[in-house]
């Protein structure tokens, strides 16, 4: 069994990447001026440059590592246009109007990548489906009944079935949505970072970004140098360019996943949710002659705020084998959705600069289908032209409906800061053990110790440099975790998921 982080994404291969290494680009090592400059090789920025590449603009995409090595890298790829968050709350956060805009976005983006992928010949595995809403029974957080009348109220295409086409899962009575779809993300994006590069555009990996000034131009600083732009998009899953604009009104969760073998033809070929809170995500993923991968997602939490992957994980295989033929699990990984108050991303210009400064974050466990959405809404506004989602996507939008979750999430932000008046989980470096790490307080300072698996320590102030929450020790992927607003850190301290945009500080001796 194979652990996949996305921490590590540079280094290990994914269930993705296993079989499609995308194209590899060279670090930037000259001032640049362009039409446009991308921030972020996953699934957002990609769809953005190759929309506005294809439209005549010069484009550049800088991404501090490997092209889609974030949360891109560790997506489950259900492509939906059935909201996460269920349309029962939709209509109440956004009434009836934007909730059928905003499944309509999501059947779009769909689409958009069927049409793309049979333009640009790409074969991505890419297969049209049902989805199916499962009941959870006693402990189910949703009801059939409404979330099939809200389904209605929103456009959706819904139809109530007997069971699920499971031979050995009784389901009971379901929802099934028609016209869902998956795909092999890698594959998709290796030919999507292909034509973007045959139109022009320029890409450049292992060029992290220390600032962006807005302006008339935009000046993109990497280094010793800098990308002069007329348009600049933050495509960094979650935005590394303000401090408080974004980050109170969406709440990073980690979500686990396991990809376990079985029989080819042994599970119908679908998408499967199930109502509980957390939910349970079931697809399937080709894998060879004889198998298929049935990838199994769930057990959410706040982000810095449990350890104990190994525990979630063996939840998930347990609740799977209890209800699919599992074999051999393949893969165990996590990954982190930017879960927004009222269910719905932020694609737009960015509220604290100038128009020319847009922001894709807020996935909300979605993030294929609101990257792809982000590429076609961005696009339309970099060139002037009328999209029906803009505002609906607006990252300056206030949603009073939704104000009970963003009370709840803010409080919750704010008892973390009690983790400065704590003493250390241990008293001494002294006991933490090779490949584990802790949190020692010194006098007034909190330390970030770990130790690798030879023994080495490596001692890092415990200060997120975001907005100074203490950050936690992920045992699973061995990084620091901030329980705030998600920035993370490998063991040695670099950054590789904002908000934060730099390492974590040594400690002075």
């Amino acid at each position: 069994m194979e652990r996949v982080s996305p921490i590590a994404a540079a280094e290990s291969e994914s269930i993705w990447g296993a079989t499609v290494e995308l194209p590899k680009s060279r670090r930037l090592t000259t001032d640049l001026e362009c039409d446009v400059c991308i921030i972020g090789g996953g699934i957002s920025g990609l769809t953005t440059g190759y929309l506005l590449a294809k439209a005549g603009k010069r484009v550049v995409l800088l991404d501090d590592g490997p092209l889609a090595s974030g949360m891109t890298h560790v997506t489950t790829a259900h492509l939906s246009n059935v909201i996460d968050d269920r349309f029962i709350n939709m209509l109440r956060w956004h009434g009836e109007e934007k909730t059928r805009l905003a499944a309509q976005s999501h059947a779009a983006a769909i689409d958009f990548i069927e049409q793309t992928s049979q333009e640009l010949h790409i074969e991505c595995d890419f297969q049209r489906l049902d989805g199916y809403l499962i009941s959870a029974g006693e402990d189910e957080e949703v009801d059939l009944d409404e979330e099939f009348a809200a389904s209605k109220r929103a456009g959706v295409s819904v139809e109530t079935a007997s069971k699920a086409p499971l031979a050995e899962f009784d389901t009971g009575r379901c929802l099934r949505f028609p016209q869902q779809a998956r795909f092999h993300p890698f594959k998709y994006l290796d030919g999507l970072v292909k034509a973007f590069k045959r139109s022009g555009g320029k890409v450049f990996t292992n060029s992290h970004v220390d600032k962006i000034v807005s302006g008339e131009t935009a000046k993109v600083h990497v280094g010793e140098h800098a990308v002069l732009a007329a348009s600049v998009v933050v495509a960094t899953n979650s935005p590394i360019n303000d401090m408080f604009a974004l980050h109170t009104k969406q709440a990073p969760y980690m979500t686990y996943v396991v990809g376990a073998r079985v029989p080819r033809g042994s599970v119908e070929d679908a998408l499967y949710w199930d109502t509980l809170d957390a939910y349970h995500y079931v697809r399937l993923q080709p894998l060879d002659e004889t198998s298929d991968l049935l990838i199994i997602g769930g057990e959410d939490h706040k982000s810095g705020q449990a350890d104990d992957a190994d525990e979630r994980h063996q939840r998930l295989i347990d609740w799977a084998r209890e209800r699919f033929p599992v074999g051999e699990v393949e893969f165990t990984w996590g990954g982190q959705c930017m879960e927004t108050m009222d269910g719905l991303a932020f694609i737009g210009r960015n509220p604290l600069d100038q128009d020319n400064v847009y922001v894709v974050t807020g996935d909300s466990g979605m993030g294929i289908t609101h990257g792809t959405i982000a590429g076609m809404l961005v696009t339309d506004m970099i060139l002037g032209r009328e999209n029906p989602w803009e505002q609906l996507y607006d990252p300056s939008r206030k949603t009073v409906a939704a104000a009970g979750p963003f009370v709840k999430e803010n409080i919750n932000v704010a008892g973390q800061y009690l983790d400065w008046l704590t003493p250390g989980e241990v008293k001494s470096v002294d006991e933490i053990e090779p490949g584990a790490g802790a949190i020692v307080r010194r006098g007034m300072t909190k330390i970030a110790a770990c130790r690798d698996d030879d023994g080495k320590l490596t001692e890092l102030s415990a200060v997120c440099p975001h907005l100074g929450c203490v950050v936690h020790w992920n045992n699973a992927e061995r990084s620091w975790d901030c329980p705030c607003h998600g920035s993370r850190f490998h063991a040695d301290g670099e950054v590789v998921n904002g908000p934060a945009n730099v390492n974590l500080a040594p400690v002075e001796e």
